[in-house]
């Protein structure tokens, strides 16, 4: 790997702009992605069991204010249900919502040619490509695995980037794929889904119960309260973790890419002309949302600390800043 582009790898990486200073890395910039890669993947899937055992916790609580034991076997079973479901036919379901229609090679063989390239480069098999009739340039990967993906990619991105930045996006959607991101993120998004319906539920159910009681319970009082705090906070708690995975993500995709084009020059262009595009996607979701390369709901360039708390990605002028050479 060349040095400079090592450096921006481990700073993508680490999070930090050490190694653009001058500091030198204990590692190769392809050993961090490897590493990080390992590490991210293996909390991802601890916090996936805990998400889960969290939602027994809950529905365990409601079980016992209720006095209803089928609460917690419906919550647990139909979580289950929910997995299944979102494994097999979760990108089905996105890129319906993205309108997303899937591409032959002769509809676009500049686009074919690019992935293809790519896909051989960092060894995954070529994913099916689609193209979503919409102005504004954006691109998102989906699938359960590398052998059952895809890449999404605007028409509006065609018509805005050159080659070297396609590449760029490109390889910014591939790393996804790479890094096992595009399974984990659905898989996330469904549990954050199901446990804030769930929480909704419980919230409404919890408050009609307690317009109809008339006994003085304190031990079913107290558990009623924290029923209903745990309703209340259950979803921002989800939705804070669902944030977090996804800027990690985005970094972790940007050092991948730069790893795999030589030239982090092409994506750090594509992302500043992402940025600067006015027009919004017409079919976007906020259970979608962070699967794009770019937020397609679009923040002001300057934002505070509490603004980025609810940001799926991180501020696109330090991913370009950090691509170029700069500090973060």
């Amino acid at each position: 790997m060349h040095a400079g582009v090592a450096k921006l790898v481990d700073a993508l990486v680490l999070g930090t702009s050490g190694a653009i200073r001058g500091g030198s890395s204990p590692l190769s910039g392809t050993m961090n992605i490897t590493q990080q890669k390992s590490e991210n993947i293996r909390k991802t899937y601890l916090l996936m069991f805990f998400f889960l055992v969290f939602v027994i916790g809950i529905a365990w609580i409601f079980s016992y204010i209720f006095g209803n034991p089928s609460i917690l076997y419906f919550a647990i079973g139909f979580s289950f249900i929910m997995n299944f479901f979102s494994y097999f036919f979760s990108d089905k379901v996105v890129l319906k919502m993205s309108g997303a229609k899937e591409i032959k090679r002769e509809e676009n063989r500049e686009l074919f040619d690019t992935v293809e390239r790519l896909s051989r480069q960092a060894h995954l098999p070529v994913p099916k490509i689609y193209i979503m009739n919409e102005q504004s340039p954006n691109a998102f990967a989906t699938g359960r695995n590398a052998k059952h993906s895809a890449v999404a990619v605007t028409s509006g991105l065609l018509n805005t980037l050159d080659q070297r930045e396609l590449e760029g996006v490109i390889a910014h959607e591939l790393s996804h794929i790479d890094n096992n991101d595009i399974l984990i993120s659905t898989i996330i998004v469904v549990l954050v889904g199901f446990i804030s319906l769930l929480s909704d539920f419980f919230l409404r159910a919890t408050f009609f119960r307690s317009l109809g009681r008339s006994d003085d319970n304190q031990a079913g009082s107290i558990m009623t309260i924290v029923g209903v705090i745990l309703a209340i906070l259950t979803p921002f708690v989800a939705m804070l973790i669902q944030l977090a995975i996804s800027r990690k993500r985005e970094f972790l995709a940007d050092a991948s890419a730069s790893s795999l084009t030589h030239n982090p020059s092409g994506l750090a262009s594509a992302l500043e002309k992402i940025s600067q595009a006015s027009i919004p996607l017409k079919k976007m979701s906020r259970a979608t949302a962070h699967l794009y390369i770019s937020d397609p709901y679009k923040k002001k360039k300057s934002v505070g600390f509490l603004t980025k708390a609810f940001m799926t990605h991180p501020p696109i002028e330090d991913r370009i800043r950090i691509l170029r050479g700069g500090r973060v």
